[in-house]
């Protein structure tokens, strides 16, 4: 059928992200793993042909499906027609309105992984089941200490668990992508820490991150303008020296959330 599909439409698979999955196992396994009930409404991000918002249209009372490209638009009007428990959005996925939904359920476009998991969790909803590069989701659920944990791992964490459910082969998509994909579960959750100030905390990571093999007093001093307080080397001396000796791979999330806090309270002080 998919091959059916990609001929009548003239459709070159591999082409902006469009690796479709065909691997009938593993969709239903991330259909399953949504837990999805008659009353919900999914939203799913890259419809693509429609394989996996087939399965999410018998389980959920509506599915809201955002694509991107015109001809995949068409392909999935055409297979599903005019149907009450599907609404297509045509456009961006970075620049169209979420309508409300309760859960999502998406293979994404690899390319903006980071960018829509972030717009999503500024959205309230009680699941996401989503592929990533494997790469990616590595990053995504990685803990201190160790290579993959990084600037995602600590903003992800901030919003939300995750975990790694599955491991996705080449295999499973039609073309075959040059890499592997995992599909991470993501349930939003209040931080388990405070900060005083969410967007000077994300900033902090932000910042210190980006000079990750520096530590973290280097990176502050470095990072002046961000930290935003004057005279900032004479307040290094004040701040722990425990955490100031580690490069930012190496502290907690909790822990980065109290220098931040430390200094946006200083800096509030002027």
């Amino acid at each position: 059928m998919v091959h059916n599909i990609l001929r009548k439409y003239g459709i070159r698979g591999g082409d902006h992200d469009q690796h479709f999955l065909v691997d009938k196992l593993i969709l239903d396994g991330i259909v399953a793993a949504a837990d999805i009930q008659a009353h919900e409404t999914i939203l799913e991000i890259g419809a693509g042909i429609g394989n996996l918002t087939e399965r999410l249209m018998k389980r959920a009372g509506k599915v809201i499906a955002i694509e991107r490209d015109p001809v995949l638009v068409d392909v999935l009007r055409d297979r599903f027609g005019e149907n009450d428990k599907l609404e297509i959005i045509p456009g961006d996925v970075l620049e169209v309105d979420f309508p409300p939904f309760d859960k999502v359920v998406s293979n994404l476009p690899y390319s903006i992984s980071s960018e829509i998991t972030f717009k999503l969790l500024k959205h309230d909803f009680e699941l996401g089941i989503l592929m990533y590069q494997y790469e990616f989701a590595q990053r995504m659920v990685a803990h201190a200490n160790s290579g993959d944990y990084s600037r995602l791992s600590v903003n992800t964490y901030y919003f939300a668990d995750s975990s790694i459910i599955m491991e996705i082969p080449r295999s499973a998509f039609s073309p075959p992508p040059e890499v592997l994909s995992a599909v991470v579960r993501l349930k939003p959750r209040p931080s388990p820490f405070e900060v005083a100030d969410e967007k000077y905390y994300l900033d902090f990571v932000t910042a210190v991150f980006g000079q990750r093999r520096k530590k973290i007093r280097n990176s502050i001093i470095r990072n002046r303008q961000v930290i935003g307080i004057e005279g900032i080397r004479d307040l290094i001396g004040e701040l722990p020296a425990e955490m100031l000796d580690k490069r930012p791979e190496n502290l907690e999330p909790e822990e980065l959330a109290y220098l931040a806090n430390l200094l946006y309270r200083r800096r509030q002080q002027g």
